[in-house]
């Protein structure tokens, strides 16, 4: 385990398990979903070395080699890379280190958390050393419906553009305007910064240069904004991503 204590925030991060933030505590409220038996589902997670689903876990190499990923945790399709169910290797204070399985040999994550006042800074960054497979990273916070008080977690989210998905919930490569939630979607092209809200009580925005979020809020106990470098199946639509990703979780008082 990895503890962050500061003044403001309270931070534990499980690096046997995905190198998670299985908890985050602001001014004594708790912002991460608590574990419910399954590894997509709770914690505040890294996406690597790719985001989302795969459809059928099939990767190309660079020669047009077809390559099958694990497709073990939502078959018949891969999803979320290897970070999530992972032990990670400390190696600083908030940072960690994953290195890859095959086909991804050589390559690795770093992982970096840190605290700046009222904001939790969360990096990751993507080192492909020999492997030329394509790679793009996400992040996965799970953000708590209810608090210990305040009104029900609502999410405020903009964006041009929407990705239209098929019956296995895979992007189709087709752009739409973005329709009345909920949403369990990659979005581009967004407008304003993100934001989850508990009335009277919450608020926190997320800031990312990313080009791609995916928004979950089809759970009874928990919503998800997700920056991510490339949208789900991104090999398969031809969208690459960057190997660096960075948020800034800005807390503050609703």
């Amino acid at each position: 385990m990895q503890y962050i204590d500061d003044a403001e925030f309270q931070i534990a991060i499980d690096l046997d398990n995905g190198a998670r933030i299985t908890s985050i505590t602001w001014r004594d409220m708790q912002f991460a979903v608590p574990y419910r038996g399954d590894p997509l589902t709770h914690g505040w997670y890294a996406m690597g070395p790719w985001a989302g689903r795969i459809r059928d876990g099939i990767m190309f190499g660079a020669d047009g080699e077809e390559i099958q990923l694990p497709t073990n945790v939502v078959p018949p399709h891969a999803i979320h890379g290897y970070g999530f169910t992972s032990s990670w290797q400390e190696i600083g204070p908030g940072r960690s280190l994953l290195h890859l399985p095959k086909p991804y040999g050589g390559a690795t994550i770093e992982q970096t958390i840190e605290v700046l006042d009222d904001a939790v800074r969360w990096s990751l960054e993507y080192d492909p050393g020999d492997c030329t497979l394509p790679a793009w990273l996400g992040m996965h916070p799970w953000f708590p419906r209810d608090l210990d008080r305040g009104g029900s977690a609502e999410i405020e989210f903009k964006a041009a553009k929407m990705l239209k998905r098929d019956e296995d919930g895979i992007p189709t490569g087709e752009y739409v305007p973005q329709p009345a939630g909920p949403w369990d979607d990659a979005f581009t092209e967004i407008q304003g910064v993100p934001a989850v809200i508990w009335e009277d009580c919450a608020r926190i925005d997320v800031e990312s240069d990313a080009a791609w979020w995916v928004v979950y809020n089809e759970d009874p106990e928990g919503v998800c904004i997700e920056p991510q470098t490339a949208p789900p199946d991104a090999q398969n639509l031809g969208i690459s991503g960057e190997h660096y990703i960075e948020a800034l979780f800005v807390f503050s008082e609703a």
